[in-house]
């Protein structure tokens, strides 16, 4: 008996003395978690889109803890900013809101449709496929992919064309590296007109594909009196920081390729 007790009492022995050794270790070279992490994570939107360049809100928390600027979160806005600036006690201002826009106006019925098509519902394979079904090649091929990647439910796709509800829209740009046309675009919040036309091509044949289409006819370059349009690659271009959203550029588009979007005309 004696012969099975003594090895059990050593071993248990040496079990309790490497047990207290451990704790005083761990006591002794304890690494402590910052609080703010918890902090900082507790004020994020929890949204997880990654606009912020990290991986979810857990990743973007502990960067802002290493240094990381407070305004990156486009979808928390000026409000995060200064939440994470009283946790982090350092000042900061929120960016300006950014929002997606498509810059394509052209639906089933004002575009020439080629050919029919019955497949999977990609964005990037349909566009393989003679740039789409549109005779609009820069156009939207309305297969919602951008509407698939939205965590906000701020995209619909209707008639062919995708559109960005903007008052939900938070910025994440996900929709933007979705499209494979390269056909939304983020614009500031404020902005309320915009030439919602991608097409490159001569105006005669812009029009013949589109009935919406810019034709680079000037008149708006000429009409506006901030300078704000001009064209580029045979379409007018608003430059949003010089555009006081007047409004006169609609007035004289000759195809409707202007319009007045935004979150006043959800």
């Amino acid at each position: 008996m004696e012969t099975v007790l003594i090895p059990v009492a050593i071993v248990s022995g040496l079990g309790l003395i490497f047990g207290i050794i451990l704790s005083y270790v761990s006591v002794k070279y304890e690494v402590k978690a910052d609080e703010r992490i918890e902090a900082v994570r507790d004020v994020l939107p929890g949204a997880n889109c990654g606009a912020c360049g990290y991986s979810g809100c857990d990743g973007y928390a502990q960067a802002v803890v290493d240094g990381a600027s407070i305004t990156l979160c486009p979808v928390g806005g000026a409000g995060l900013v200064d939440s994470l600036s009283e946790i982090m006690g350092t000042g900061g201002k929120a960016s300006e809101k950014m929002v997606a826009r498509v810059m394509c106006n052209g639906t089933w019925d004002k575009v020439t449709i080629k050919f029919d098509y019955d497949g999977i519902l990609d964005c990037r394979s349909v566009s393989t496929m003679a740039g789409g079904p549109s005779s609009c090649v820069y156009g939207c091929v309305g297969m919602g992919c951008c509407e698939k990647v939205c965590a906000f439910d701020a995209i619909v796709v209707e008639n062919g064309l995708a559109k960005v509800i903007e008052s939900k829209c938070t910025g994440c740009e996900k929709c933007v590296a979705e499209c494979p046309k390269d056909i939304i675009k983020m614009v500031p919040a404020r902005s309320q007109y915009a030439v919602v036309c991608s097409n490159e091509e001569k105006g005669a044949v812009a029009r013949k594909n589109c009935k919406v289409a810019c034709i680079a006819c000037r008149r708006c370059v000429k009409e506006c009196p901030q300078q704000a349009i001009s064209i580029v690659n045979m379409r007018a271009i608003i430059d949003t920081s010089k555009c006081d959203n007047c409004g006169k550029c609609v007035e004289v588009c000759p195809t409707n390729a202007i319009l007045k979007c935004g979150i006043l005309c959800d």
